[in-house]
């Protein structure tokens, strides 16, 4: 993770629509191009109808033509590890594949690093679906 995510990251963060939980959290995509995506959490008074930072972050990586993430990273306050929620560990591997690094990060840095496959083990993706797989 570079700089430049991390940044990118935290400004995301500080921009999270959280009135009711004071949760922020901020996500960044890395396409194939390199491009990085940022997505905040986005919450609603009608509590499920809100939208995750990763998921946000994922949206623009569609809205600008791309369809494979190769890199991201998630922020979130406090001393504990923030990692995507499990429907976003799942969105995240619509996109990318095991080995796909995503890093946590604190206000003040990178905490620990882990591949998709390490969050999201024995997982199912695209490739069980596919139609133009062999039969």
């Amino acid at each position: 993770m570079d700089e430049a995510m991390f940044r990118l990251a935290r400004q995301a963060m500080a921009r999270a629509h959280a009135p009711y939980s004071k949760f922020r959290v901020g996500a960044v995509v890395r396409g194939q191009s390199g491009t990085l995506y940022a997505g905040c959490n986005v919450e609603n008074a009608a509590y499920p109808e809100g939208c995750c930072a990763e998921t946000a972050a994922i949206a623009q990586l569609v809205m600008a033509g791309e369809t494979r993430l190769i890199e991201a990273a998630v922020i979130g306050p406090g001393d504990a590890l923030v990692t995507p929620c499990g429907g976003c560990r799942q969105r995240l591997r619509e996109f990318a594949d095991e080995a796909t690094p995503i890093h946590i990060c604190g206000p003040d840095g990178l905490r620990r690093s882990f591949t998709l496959g390490e969050l999201l083990p024995a997982s199912f993706g695209p490739d069980h679906v596919r139609q133009d797989r062999d039969e």
